[in-house]
């Protein structure tokens, strides 16, 4: 067990309400619950000594490992190839009944031999509250019980498996032969509730047919038939199983801690739900048939909308939990080593309080794409995104944090005016379509006065690009939603000046960096790699300027990005490697919707005349 594979090395599994890590050599280093952003029992990936980890694994040091996923599920298995024979370790967490919040979730781990002969090594390890806990355990060799304060964590033995003590801790030796199994079932509850009833090899059978034909079912209302079916596949899995299904909000990513360089202090947790993040989200889960998890996410967005002001005196905050609490203050976990020595570790997140006013045209354009939006919020949720507008008429012209949550200080960021330009937009296209109460004369007004904005400030002539910021000469791969929006066309002339001009400063191989931390300073030590959600974006622009033999060839080689399952984590290095937190949605949803424009523009260019 190495101390700490490397970021990519893992599959995702995840039961809709929460999810873990298994790495590549099948440890389980990562693991919340009750939901993602609930502490940690298991933590391995932020410190090999103290955060706790969960193995199944060959006792075979010369094995060859491979993991795959079973085809278009969130079943993961590890297979360990030996001289002796070759064993399988299948890991799921059921799905059952997920709209209902639960505090008991399980992870089903079964192991199997196909092949010769195979001896597993199990540890189960558990380090509760991010590792600052202690627990009792309580062992009677088919089960084993461990009790931190408010939190039990059960791992029942299934078949030829018998625990033993080890410390506070359990290990066992399992020996299979071809077409033998044994699994173990960890269930975690709260502190005061019964332990699980055992189950059978029967009931596990059960449940592994259940998990399968789950998200089998779930798959089959995709309405994609392109060309990359399998990525695409796989993102939408991968957005689902990041998607609070009690609720419908999506977290950011599985993770917090992971750095975007290695080392460095660029480590934030995210755990939570970004309306800007969210609000994409909708588009790409509605263009692939997905429209119940595009109009819970709505539902949930409009209550945000309705419930008056954040703490922060907004009407809306950047983030909230998945249940819509806006109180998510960030705490350092010094106690932790980090990812291979990456401190601080911290949970929470103090970008929260941030002024980021795009959000309100994310929210706004998220809230514009249902069927009708009474559908999504009702007339009561139209009167309050009307009344938000209202307020945007007067608060939109400030300087503020920006889209990429900089540490540096507010300034008038060029995205930030876009959006609201959205914001303004979509709300007289739906007041005008709906026949609702709105002020559209002054709706009207406010966007005008924005476009004129950017077209003046917000574009720099010397350089012949949009750039960063009112006034400078740094380049933003944000501007990459410029055309998406329909602020610009995708061959307008300056837009296709700023996309050359990104071409030479921001591209680097097809990867795509957020912009030049040396000339625009955020604040922070250190430096990041391309952030692969940009350099789905840059794939998306260039489809729909024309530019499709570029395009498919960066969107081509994007995918060798991908890790062995077909996971994106937040950025790429400068040798290939995953960095950030693991896997990130904003990267699957935009390769979802580079996917689905590259196919249409290609599919547009091989029509005849």
């Amino acid at each position: 067990m190495r101390r700490y594979p490397p970021i990519a090395e893992h599959g995702l599994i995840g039961d809709l309400q929460t999810c873990a890590l298994v790495s590549s050599e099948g440890v389980l280093d990562w693991f919340c619950s009750p939901r993602f952003d609930s502490p940690s029992i298991f933590a391995a990936l932020l410190d090999h000594d103290r955060g706790g980890h969960f193995s199944v694994t060959a006792e075979a040091p010369d094995a060859t490992v491979r993991q795959l996923y079973l085809a278009d599920t969130a079943v993961l298995v590890t297979r360990f190839l030996t001289p002796d024979g070759i064993g399988e370790v299948v890991d799921f967490m059921p799905v059952q009944e997920p709209r209902t919040a639960t505090d008991r979730h399980q992870v089903v781990r079964l192991m199997r031999v196909v092949r010769g002969r195979v001896d597993f090594a199990l540890e189960c390890r558990p380090r509760f509250d991010y590792g600052r806990q202690e627990h009792r355990l309580t062992l009677d060799g088919a089960a084993a019980r461990f009790e931190g304060p408010g939190i039990t964590a059960h791992l029942q033995a299934v078949g030829p498996v018998r625990l033993v003590a080890d410390g506070h801790d359990v290990r066992a030796a399992v020996t299979l032969r071809a077409g033998e199994q044994a699994a173990t079932v960890l269930s975690v509850y709260d502190g005061g509730g019964p332990d699980p009833d055992p189950l059978s090899a029967d009931d596990l059978v059960e449940r592994f047919g259940a998990v399968n034909r789950y998200w089998h079912d779930w798959i089959s209302r995709c309405t994609y038939r392109g060309r990359w079916q399998d990525m695409v596949n796989r993102s939408a899995i991968t957005l689902k199983l990041l998607t609070y299904a009690p609720t419908g909000a999506p977290i950011a990513a599985a993770t917090t801690g992971l750095p975007e360089q290695e080392g460095g202090e660029r480590n934030w947790d995210y755990r939570y739900t970004w309306v800007r993040d969210a609000s994409l989200s909708v588009r790409a889960m509605r263009d692939l048939g997905f429209s119940e998890e595009a109009d819970a996410f709505r539902t949930w967005l409009g209550h945000r909308v309705a419930a008056g002001p954040a703490p922060n005196g907004e009407p809306l905050q950047i983030m909230y939990r998945v249940d819509g609490d806006p109180h998510l203050s960030e705490e350092v976990l010094d106690h932790l080593e980090g990812w291979r020595g990456s401190a601080p570790v911290r949970a929470g997140n103090g970008a929260v309080d941030q002024l980021q006013l795009d959000i309100y045209g994310e929210a706004v354009h998220a809230l514009a794409q249902a069927a009708t939006l009474t559908e999504a919020v009702g007339y009561d949720a139209w009167q309050a995104a009307a009344g938000l507008l209202d307020w945007l008429c007067d608060h939109w012209d400030r300087p503020d944090e920006g889209i990429w949550e900089t540490r540096g200080g507010r300034r008038d960021f060029t995205y930030s005016r876009l959006m609201c330009w959205v914001a303004f937009d979509r709300g007289i296209r739906q007041a005008t379509l709906l026949s609702r109460p709105a002020d559209l004369p002054r709706w009207t007004a406010a966007r005008d006065e924005v476009l004129r904005q950017i077209m003046d400030r917000g574009w720099n002539r010397e350089r012949g690009a949009f750039v960063q910021q009112y006034g400078g000469e740094v380049l933003d791969a944000s501007l990459l939603l410029m055309p998406m929006v329909g602020f610009v066309g995708p061959r307008d002339p300056r837009w296709l000046s700023t996309l050359d001009a990104m071409d030479e400063e921001l591209v680097s191989d097809s990867l795509v960096y957020r912009y030049d931390p040396a000339a625009s300073p955020d604040g922070l030590r250190g430096s990041e790699g391309t952030f692969s959600l940009c350099s789905f974006l840059y794939v998306y622009a260039l489809a729909r300027a024309g530019r499709l033999d570029q395009a498919r060839y960066a969107f081509d080689k994007m995918h060798t990005y991908a890790n062995h399952v077909g996971l994106f984590a937040e950025e790429i290095g400068a040798t290939g490697e995953q960095l950030g937190n693991f896997p990130q949605a904003f990267t699957h949803l935009a390769l979802i919707t580079a996917a689905l424009t590259l196919d249409a523009e290609l599919d547009r260019a091989d029509r005849p005349a």
